[in-house]
């Protein structure tokens, strides 16, 4: 982990910005990549990911799995016979030190999917087998040397999951892990804050930015141990806020958390944004990290 406090992170996916040439016949993500890759570094975030640029987040991992055809769930899950996100991860090594490696969680993958077999009578008897699955993909990243390993998990919040179930699958894949593990959990979190806390992770990220809520629901909590992905910038918004608006949310979260336990980053991934947006949203998260610590 970066030695200084308060260091700077990114949730996920970046704008895709394809381009033509040589380059893009050979691998047609190596042009987004590279500007996912090159954009993180230039607007000086700490812990940089490669930028998802490929898939959505379901078909990132569902695409390559035994048992698993386009969106439905034809067969007994197995894992991947090659690395899933590891070819894109060690490009963003080679380029910078410090790089977070993510995975869409058991749980939300489970209920992205359609069960379309007998093997699996619901989607609680699938997590496992998908748990098991990813389990394999995150020990590739561990041993890469990812500086963080993030598990996508924004079902949580929705009342839909059994979170016991999910937080046994977490297990799973966290329990021979190597490097710190984080579990990103969208939306409001008050109705399931006291359960996910249980959930065997060292870092939980949470949005701030778009759900202040979540401070005061956190503040009222007992942490722990655990570590504070801050979201201070809005992903939902497309305008582009001020440092200064940035500042302010970390400064509360300062506050209530103590800065030593706190990484920042956006609310969730910038996928969605335009390619001039989603920079300056990061080089502001940078400005107003820059800022907080030298009042400190």
């Amino acid at each position: 982990m970066p030695e200084q406090i308060l260091p700077t992170t990114v949730v996920g996916s970046y704008p895709a910005v394809g381009s033509g040439g040589l380059r893009a016949l050979f691998d047609p993500l190596k042009p987004a990549r590279d500007t996912a890759v090159s954009d993180q570094i230039s607007a000086g975030i700490d812990i940089i990911s490669d930028g998802q640029v490929g898939r959505d987040m379901i078909a990132l991992v569902a695409d390559f799995l035994p048992g698993v055809k386009g969106q439905n769930v034809t067969g007994q899950i197995h894992p991947a016979g090659k690395p899933i996100t590891l070819p894109g991860v060690k490009y963003a090594l080679s380029r910078h030190p410090a790089v977070k490696g993510i995975l869409t969680g058991p749980t939300t993958l489970a209920h992205g999917l359609a069960l379309k077999t007998p093997v699996y009578r619901d989607r609680n008897e699938l997590i496992p087998d998908l748990a098991h699955a990813l389990a394999q993909e995150a020990r590739y990243l561990s041993d890469a040397g990812v500086t963080i390993l993030q598990l996508d998990e924004p079902i949580l919040s929705t009342g839909t999951a059994d979170l016991t179930v999910a937080r046994e699958a977490v297990s799973v894949i966290t329990k021979n892990l190597t490097v710190p593990s984080c579990m990103h959990v969208c939306g409001n979190i008050r109705g399931c804050i006291d359960d996910i806390l249980r959930f065997p992770v060292d870092i939980l990220d949470f949005e701030f930015a778009n759900n202040p809520d979540n401070v005061d629901v956190l503040s009222r909590s007992d942490l722990k141990g655990k570590k504070i992905g801050f979201g201070c910038v809005d992903s939902a918004d497309q305008e582009v806020e001020s440092t200064a608006v940035i500042v302010d949310r970390i400064t509360k979260g300062i506050d209530i958390f103590g800065p030593e336990i706190m990484l920042l980053d956006p609310d969730c991934g910038l996928r969605m944004h335009s390619r001039e947006g989603a920079y300056k949203k990061l080089e502001h998260l940078v400005l107003a990290a820059h800022q907080c610590r030298e009042e400190l």
